[in-house]
């Protein structure tokens, strides 16, 4: 698929949540904070958000959701191939809780191109965002900020300094999968230290691409993630795709 046809996408959620919480998951509705995209070819991000007034909302109403995935829909719909790290089993997740169009958001999820998605199913273990800037040698984030701090600042009305830290992981999103594209590898740095590579002979799969990819063998691992996992939250009617 063509690198200049990418719109890379994140979502902030707005649920704050003490610093010792594992999996946010098991304390929904996070709700949305604010989304930003980074898009192939445009210097300037776009972001969302919800309007209270004359200054940003607390978190985006159903609504202002669903406004969103019109957009981003509407992207696909002129040829944009849409981009995240993780974003099937959250992202668009969270989009399908809160906009009540679950149909919409698997639609969307399974067309799009999860990197992370994409090295578990070749792989069988995900990598962290940072660690796969880190090994492309991409400069990551940065201001020492983190997906905890994010909801913390939103609701203080720190809406400048999130928004920032969300357009960051957009075009560092961006910025890999273009790298690694350019490249016809993924590199990361592993816990050890030591730089780990997966080839990418065609590019990036989508997600329905990579459903298709051979099972790894994950039989040193004790608990080792399921493509099921990810998909847990598909409707029934878009799950079996």
């Amino acid at each position: 698929m063509s690198v200049d046809r990418y719109v890379a996408f994140d979502i902030e959620t707005a649920k704050v949540l003490p610093e010792s919480v594992d999996d946010l998951m098991d304390h929904r509705p996070l709700g949305v904070a604010c989304v930003a995209a980074a898009v192939s070819g445009r210097e300037e991000p776009v972001t969302w958000h919800g309007m209270d007034g004359d200054k940003p909302a607390p978190q985006m109403s159903r609504d202002e959701v669903r406004s969103l995935l019109d957009d981003l829909t509407a992207w696909v719909d002129e040829g944009y191939t849409l981009v995240s790290w993780n974003g099937l089993s959250f992202d668009f997740n969270i989009l399908a809780e809160e906009s009540g169009l679950p149909e919409q958001c698997a639609r969307l999820a399974l067309d799009h191109l999860d990197m992370m998605f994409h090295v578990v199913c070749r792989l069988g273990y995900p990598v962290a965002l940072g660690k796969a800037a880190e090994g492309l040698g991409i400069p990551g984030k940065s201001g020492g900020l983190s997906g905890h701090d994010a909801p913390v600042l939103w609701a203080r009305g720190q809406y400048r300094d999130v928004l920032e830290y969300n357009i960051q992981d957009a075009r560092l999103a961006l910025t890999i999968a273009r790298e690694a594209e350019s490249r016809g590898e993924l590199v990361w740095v592993t816990r050890r230290g030591s730089k780990g590579r997966m080839p990418l002979e065609q590019g990036w799969c989508s997600v329905r691409r990579a459903l298709e990819l051979p099972l790894p063998d994950t039989s040193w691992m004790s608990d080792p993630p399921t493509r099921e996992d990810f998909l847990a939250w598909l409707p029934s009617s878009e799950s079996g795709n």
